[in-house]
C-alpha cells in the first residue's frame, strides 16, 4: 500500500512546478502548461484525499472526471485565443501583450 504522504508530496512537487510556469515564463504557451499542471495537481489532490477518507458517494473521483473534463475545454480555449493572439500579432509574448495599452 502507498502511504498518503506519496501522493501529496507529488501534488506538492506538480503545483510548485505549475506556478513557477505561470508566474515566470512569458510565453503564454508554457504559461498554460504550468496551468495545466495546477490543474493536474488539484485532480490528484482530489483523489488521494478521496482515498484517504472513504466517502460513500464517491466524490473524489466524480470531481476529478469533471475537473479533466473542464480542463480539456480550457485547454481548447486557450489554445485558440492563443493561435489568434499570433496571427494578428506574429509572436505570444504575454507580458509584452498584458502590458500594451
Amino acid at each position: 500500500m502507498i502511504t498518503p504522504a506519496l501522493p501529496l508530496l507529488l501534488v506538492a512537487v506538480l503545483a510548485g512546478a505549475g506556478a513557477y510556469g505561470v508566474l515566470a515564463r512569458r510565453h503564454l504557451v508554457l504559461v498554460l502548461i504550468g496551468v495545466e499542471l495546477l490543474i493536474g495537481a488539484a485532480g490528484l489532490l482530489l483523489v488521494t484525499v478521496g482515498q484517504l477518507y472513504p466517502d460513500p458517494l464517491a466524490s473524489g473521483p466524480v470531481l476529478t472526471l469533471f475537473l479533466i473534463t473542464i480542463a480539456a475545454a480550457e485547454v481548447v480555449v486557450a489554445l485558440a485565443v492563443i493561435m489568434a493572439l499570433f496571427r494578428t500579432r506574429g509572436d505570444v509574448d504575454g507580458h509584452r501583450e498584458v502590458t500594451r495599452t
